[in-house]
Order: structure tokens, then sequence, then C-alpha cells
């Protein structure tokens, strides 16, 4: 039997229920939406995670297509889900959470006495420490933005290469392979042994189906290149990026972009334009190395110095 909150599911049966973290404002106990999936032959434990952002809906998306597609009969292993992980910024549509206005994928492993985001971690790692392997299912919030798998751990880390694996099983076509900040779930989990990635599925605010089915694809191919459902994915070669350069506004304006997401670019190109009210140029930002279009600001108005876009440098393919 494997439990999760009140969860729990013998081999071969599926079982949804919730992962009790703490009390709302009004002193009502909350818990986060989980499934566990327990196949009926014995195998690997994946752990999967979305809406570690309240505004990132797209990981949810995944979530909602890949479980009903889950035959335990046909598992081999267990897959334990956490729906919807930051539930109060879920709530009400914001990024962080608003009851200690903290980013959760800060706060791991968590603090099972310390503030509301960090009783989240801690809940949820507790679960994921028991996994073989990690997905922490991400999208770029507010910006425009490739589908990607970052790899987290760091490259001279002692489970680089299994985690790397992992981001190119799943298959998104980018893989940003750098160093993550403290506190985050992809970066905690390989240090318990655990190889841990996590995607960042396109930039669309709200639910985007292009990303979201890149997701289910990346995770079913993780379901089988793992031995957890019969198949032989065949992951294509992959634009992997090092690291990013940051670009600001010179001028204020309207931004018009010269070149679109995924685009490689060269040291010299005009990457993108500052335009006033009625069209006229007031700047034209070039690239100062060669790289990749990854990322860029969604809406086109911007003042001086504001974040405009990045591009991914230290390219190759993997």
């Amino acid at each position: 039997m494997r439990t999760v909150g009140s969860a729990s599911a013998a081999p071969g049966e599926i079982d949804t229920g919730r992962l009790a973290v703490g009390e709302t404002r009004d002193g009502a106990e909350f818990g986060l939406p989980v499934a566990v999936v327990n196949g009926r032959k014995e195998g690997k434990t994946l752990y999967l995670q979305a809406v570690s952002d309240g505004d990132e809906l797209n990981g949810l998306g995944v979530v909602s297509r890949v479980v009903p597609r889950l035959d335990p009969t046909d598992l081999a292993g267990e897959v334990l889900v956490v729906g919807i992980a930051n539930y109060h910024a879920f709530q009400v549509a914001e990024h962080r959470n608003p009851i200690d206005d903290t980013k959760l994928n800060r706060t791991y492993p968590g603090d099972p006495i310390g503030s509301a985001s960090e009783r989240i971690a801690d809940a949820t790692y507790e679960v994921a420490a028991e996994a073989d392997l990690v997905l922490d299912l991400h999208q770029g919030s507010t910006s425009r933005m490739i589908d990607e798998a970052r790899v987290r751990c760091g490259r001279h880390h002692r489970l680089h290469d299994d985690c790397l694996e992992l981001a190119r099983v799943f298959d998104t076509g980018h893989v940003l392979d750098r160093r993550g900040p403290d506190g985050q779930l992809a970066r905690v989990a390989p240090d318990d042994g655990i190889p841990a990635i996590d995607p960042e599925l396109g930039g669309a605010i709200g639910w985007d189906e292009s990303s979201i089915e890149v997701g289910v694809r990346g995770v079913f191919n993780v379901l089988e290149h793992y031995g957890f459902l019969d198949g032989d994915p065949q992951p294509g070669s992959q634009v992997r990026a090092r690291s990013f350069e940051r670009y600001g506004a010179p001028k204020g304006g309207l931004v018009r972009f010269t070149v679109d997401l995924g685009e490689e670019v060269a040291r010299g190109d005009v990457i993108f334009e500052i335009i006033d009210a009625f069209g006229s140029v007031r700047a034209r930002i070039t690239a100062d190395h060669d790289g990749v279009f990854w990322r860029s600001r969604r809406l086109p108005q911007v003042a001086t110095g504001e974040y405009v876009c990045s591009i991914g440098r230290g390219i190759d393919t993997i």
C-alpha cells in the first residue's frame, strides 16, 4: 500500500486525495490535491509536481491529462503527484504565496514549523524524497518563453549527468544547464541522490495547449524510458544553453522584436527596436554575443532600464 495524505492505493490501484499542510485564515484545514498511481509490478517511483508558482498553470494542464491516462495495471512502479503545490497563490492567481510573500520554489526542503511556504515545501518534499526521479513542472509566467527543461544541480554535481539525461529524455528541444538558486526543488533533490529537473513549459499566461502537450509527451517519455511503461522514446537532438544574457530598454517606448523565440542570433544582429507611439525608431539593440533568443517580455511598453529579453549563451547540442 502506498499512501500520500488521504490518498492510498494498493498495487494495481489509483487513488486521489488531499495532503494536509495547514489552516487558512478562517481556521479551516486545507490540503493539496494529490494522486497515487501504484503499479501492479514493482519498479521505480516518480514524483510529479505542478503549480509551484500560483500563476503557472501549464503544469496542471499536464497533470490533468497524464493521470487519467495512467492504468496502474500496466504500470511498473509508482507515480506520486501533487497537482497544485502553491495552494494560496493558486487561489488568487499570483506567482508568490500571498500569505508570506514568498516564492515556494526557494524554500525547499522546507520546515514543518516554518512559514506557510516552508510548511508546504516540507510536506511535499517528504513525498518527493521517497522517489527515484523528480519532475517539477513550471512555465515562464508572464514572459514569452520557449519550452525548455532546466538542470539546476550544477555541472560539477555528482548527479549532473543523471539530471541531464532526465532533461534529454523529457525532450522539450531546449535545455538550460545552469545551477539554480538555493531552495529550488530541482537543486535540493539531487543533493539527496534523486535526479530532478524543472521543465519550463512555455510562457503563456494561463493555459497554453501546445506547451501542455509538450509536457504530456515529456512525462510519458520519462515513464517509458525509465521502465514504468513499455515503450522506447527516441528524443531528438536538443539545444543546450549554459547561461542567460539579459537585455534592458535603453529608452522608453514600445518594443518591436526582430527575431522569434528559439531563433539563433549572432553577435551584432538586431534583436529588438524601441519605437514611439507613432512608429519612429528611438533605439535599435543588437546582440552582444552569439546565442538563442530564449525569453522576452509579453507586453510591448517599457520604461528606461526595464527588462526586455534574454539570450541563451554557451550553446551546444546534446
